[in-house]
């Protein structure tokens, strides 16, 4: 098994958006199923809701801009209790494509970004990392 954990391996796609031949292992990672959505057509491996944020974090955000700074350090405190889904996120991340799932319409400023980052570590509030370029 690969150690290393490329950056390519881990895509974010909306769930409206067509499936693709290069998605590896689809995942939501949102806490709710997306409105409109059916099941059959989404194609999704894994639906992780633990791994969303919780209903409070994601109520408070409402996808406002202006508490984006915020709702990351928020989650990512949140993140670092979902040791074992990121485990499992990580691992598969090693050895296959993902594609983390989300239905927000913000595709800069919604919880995969910051949920790849973790899985990643490119953020400089994780300590077993250099501080690199904010997402």
């Amino acid at each position: 098994m690969s150690q290393v954990l490329r950056a390519g391996n881990i895509k974010l796609k909306r769930a409206y958006e067509p499936v693709g031949t290069d998605d590896g292992r689809r995942i939501l990672v949102d806490r709710l199923w997306p409105r409109g959505l059916k099941k059959t057509d989404a194609a999704i491996d894994h639906w992780i809701k633990d791994i969303a944020p919780s209903t409070e974090l994601r109520l408070w955000f409402g996808h406002d801009p202006d508490r984006w700074q915020e709702f990351r350090q928020r989650y990512i405190e949140e993140l670092r209790q979902q040791k074992e889904q990121i485990r499992f996120l990580r691992t598969l991340a090693r050895n296959e494509r993902i594609t983390l799932i989300f239905s927000a319409s913000d595709t800069l400023r919604n919880n995969a970004v910051v949920l790849r980052a973790f899985l990643l570590r490119r953020h400089p509030n994780i300590s077993d990392t250099k501080t690199v370029p904010e997402i």
